[in-house]
């Protein structure tokens, strides 16, 4: 039988033992106990100075909001006269007559020097009167208030659909010219 003298401290050792070998098994298993790796700094292209997440730029006329452009991300030239934006969302306001235009886009060019949006890949206009046009790119003029594009354009409103290779719609008046013949079908409901 052991002496009572060498109970205590041979317990005092085993709880040691054991709150060690816990501590060494959570050290070891846990991510946070090892050192921190730092994110490698992305590097930006050389004709590109800043690069910003969710920017935002509009346009005022006459003290008023004219059209307002979102995107997920702009990177500036070093000239400062372009922004390249990506996944784009423009609103051009109600015109009195017409309502608001909703315009999204993969990808564009923002020139604010010559008041000019070049918008490219999965683009959709959409009028508050429920007209769609699809077209893979376009240009905004602003001088002019303007879409255009040479790109075969897909229309549709209510039941009434049409394919088209080139356009032009303009944002106040929502005036649609074709380039081309224009391909027509009225859907059944």
């Amino acid at each position: 039988m052991a002496l009572p003298v060498y109970i205590r401290p041979l317990l005092a050792l085993l709880v040691i033992t054991a709150i060690t070998a816990i501590a060494v098994v959570i050290f070891r298993n846990d991510p946070q106990g090892a050192v921190p790796v730092l994110p490698v700094k992305q590097q930006l292209p050389r004709n590109i100075d800043v690069s910003l997440k969710k920017a935002r730029f509009s346009e005022i006329q006459d003290g008023l909001v004219s059209w307002e452009l979102v995107a997920e991300r702009a990177d500036y030239d070093k000239s400062g006269e372009t922004a390249y934006l990506a996944d784009i969302r423009m609103v051009f306001q109600s015109s009195g007559v017409h309502g608001a235009i909703t315009v999204t886009a993969d990808n564009g060019e923002y020139s604010a020097a010559v008041k000019t949006v070049r918008l490219k890949g999965n683009i959709r206009i959409v009028t508050e009167d429920r007209a769609h046009f699809e077209t893979d790119s376009i240009v905004y003029t602003g001088t002019s208030a303007r879409f255009s594009t040479a790109d075969p354009v897909f229309f549709s409103q209510d039941r009434l659909q049409l394919h088209a290779v080139g356009m032009d719609l303009g944002v106040e008046n929502q005036r649609a010219h074709f380039h081309s013949a224009v391909e027509a079908s009225i859907i059944r409901n």
